[in-house]
């Protein structure tokens, strides 16, 4: 068995025209030359790796979440999988919860829980980021994970091309989780929704508030990510939180400092001082706790969150903080 980090993805020389899957293992990643074509609109897919095209924006429209707090316990978290599918392409989508225990499918705890919609990289599960997505259903989030058909571990067809399509499926996989009679749909809150997702999820993840806008979202959290499309951002205003290390030789810093900066609403981003594409052990606890501060001040409007993003930047001296969260 391969032995992986929490966060794998996206990874080779989007400029060659190929991808390379990316492990935590020295000497296994898996050359994607030979992989199946997409469509040539799907190209401009891959062509922001190295430098996104996205022109910088001044602040113009501020998010302002409704006041509230965030819940002060530690949830015990639930976890299940759920079978979904659009249009012929399976979606098995993993949840994690906030629950009355610890146990596989668990009963939900009592309430409505804002939903985080994740989405994984290249060769990549979602399970591989359990660690994370546990830590944001502890503090009392649902984070749902589709598997990916085309993108994931294990493809048949392995295409990176088809990140294009994956803001529909994340969409579809947040219509058929809020649908009523669904066995989480009593917990999760419609009006706070939040996308994320780390290098082929984080351009997914930019893609559902650009070129494919679903605007039911609030907030969004992109990980070692950059554009979708080069195309810019637009709909209703969100809270956006980038996280990015330094020395990404995979996405560039660049690129996904300029997608940052290329937001026209509420910003933050975290730089990994020396970070890589993929989360270390040393870099986890920044990149968790200032994503799970946000989140509660995002999705749950708590004040005293938003006044800890900085201490948790600062966490294990790693990181720097761009905050733009006005």
């Amino acid at each position: 068995m391969r032995r992986r980090t929490l966060l794998l993805g996206l990874a080779g020389a989007a400029g060659a025209g190929s991808l390379a899957a990316c492990t935590a293992d020295t000497g296994t990643g898996v050359g994607m030359a030979g992989a199946t074509s997409a469509s040539a609109s799907a190209a401009p897919i891959l062509a922001s790796t190295t430098a996104s095209s996205l022109a910088p924006q001044s602040i113009t429209a501020r998010y302002a979440p409704p006041a509230g707090s965030a819940p002060a316990q530690a949830y015990a978290v639930g976890n299940r999988v759920l079978e979904f599918s659009r249009d012929g392409r399976a979606l098995p989508t993993t949840v994690w919860y906030p629950a009355t225990s610890t146990a596989t499918d668990a009963p939900a705890a009592t309430g409505r829980f804002p939903l985080v919609l994740f989405s994984h990289g290249l060769t990549a599960q979602p399970g591989d980021y359990a660690a994370m997505l546990t830590r944001w259903a502890e503090a009392g989030f649902v984070a749902a994970g589709p598997t990916y058909p085309n993108t994931s571990y294990g493809a048949a067809d392995l295409d990176p091309l088809d990140i294009v399509n994956q803001p529909a499926d994340a969409s579809h996989v947040i219509d058929q989780l809020l649908a009523a009679g669904g066995p989480l749909s009593v917990v999760i809150d419609p009006d706070r929704l939040a996308a994320a997702g780390h290098s082929a999820g984080g351009i997914t993840t930019a893609g559902l508030f650009s070129a494919r806008r679903d605007e039911r979202l609030k907030a969004g959290v992109v990980l070692a990510g950059t554009d979708f499309q080069g195309t810019p951002f637009t709909g209703p205003p969100a809270a956006m939180l980038f996280v990015h290390g330094r020395e990404d030789d995979t996405v560039t810093y660049r690129a996904g400092h300029a997608v940052f900066a290329a937001v026209p609403w509420s910003r933050a981003m975290l730089s990994i001082t020396e970070g890589g594409h993929v989360t270390t052990g040393a870099d986890f606890e920044a990149t968790t706790a200032t994503s799970t501060e946000f989140l509660r001040w995002a999705l749950y409007g708590d004040a005293a969150a938003r006044s800890r993003v900085p201490q948790a930047a600062a966490s294990g001296g790693v990181a720097t903080l761009e905050d733009q969260l006005v």
